[in-house]
């Protein structure tokens, strides 16, 4: 159903750990060639990009740009696009988190995830379209969150930023609508990812709880199957999206949180 995913290129913000990474898996197993993004052991992230290469028999690089940097950005784009000839797939996926009280809130903690988690996709969706629309093909997937439909104490500037995505997806959308290009939102619950983990230790901390009744009595509580999200879940959508058969979805959001939003 995906075959047409073969030989396209995505650039994948944040892809050397959690859903990013799987994301960047699960793309290259379609045939869809890489460019990693991220933070981590350079000897580590080499190893997953050869080995990612190797694995499915497609082109994948890396680049280093952090997300707080504009012309780190732009260069991310620019690479991707001499690299491939094209940027097909724009996955705006990085993120990072800060559990606190608003009125304890660090405020460089405030400022790096709303550049971070919002404007950094601002940049790669502004670099990035003009690439996109010269092809006349574009589909941007934007990692949003259940916290971009409800929020939760403690995390204001998750909540906001996510928010934030939500209605520059929306936005996106109707600007290129007629383009052949489309721009959609994934609203992930909770995943396992390294992200979570380190959320379920600052909320213990901060409500004073152990990291075992965090899981159960506010994490998964809000889920209503009691299960974290997988990333085959998350890759199922992704797929759909980012083929022709998502071609008809645009300026919408998948909620993939297990009934977290329908209470």
């Amino acid at each position: 159903m995906f075959d047409d995913l073969k030989g396209r290129s995505a650039v994948i913000t944040g892809s050397t750990s959690g859903i990013g990474k799987a994301f960047a898996e699960g793309l290259a197993s379609q045939g869809v060639n890489i460019m990693l993004n991220g933070f981590g052991d350079a000897g580590e992230i080499e190893e997953f990009r050869a080995g990612l290469s190797e694995a499915h028999n497609v082109d994948v690089f890396y680049n280093a740009a952090d997300m707080t940097k504009p012309d780190e950005i732009k260069g991310l784009i620019d690479e991707t696009a001499e690299r491939f000839g094209a940027v097909d797939i724009l996955i705006n996926n990085a993120g990072i988190q800060k559990v606190s009280p608003i009125d304890e809130f660090p405020d460089d903690k405030w400022d790096a995830i709303i550049a971070i988690n919002l404007t950094s996709s601002f940049h790669t969706i502004k670099h990035a379209l003009p690439h996109m629309k010269k092809a006349g093909f574009g589909r941007i997937v934007n990692l949003a969150s259940a916290h971009g439909l409800v929020a939760s104490p403690f995390k204001s500037a998750y909540v906001a930023a996510k928010h934030g995505i939500m209605g520059l997806t929306k936005t996106v959308a109707l600007e290129v609508a007629e383009n052949g290009i489309t721009c959609n939102a994934i609203c992930p619950g909770y995943v396992a990812t390294p992200l979570v983990e380190g959320q379920i230790a600052d909320t213990a901390k901060a409500r004073g709880m152990t990291e075992e009744q965090v899981k159960k009595e506010v994490i998964l509580a809000a889920q209503p199957t009691k299960e974290f999200i997988t990333y085959e879940n998350l890759c199922g959508i992704l797929f759909y999206l980012c083929s022709k058969a998502g071609s008809g979805a645009t300026g919408t959001h998948f909620a993939i949180e297990g009934g977290w939003t329908a209470k």
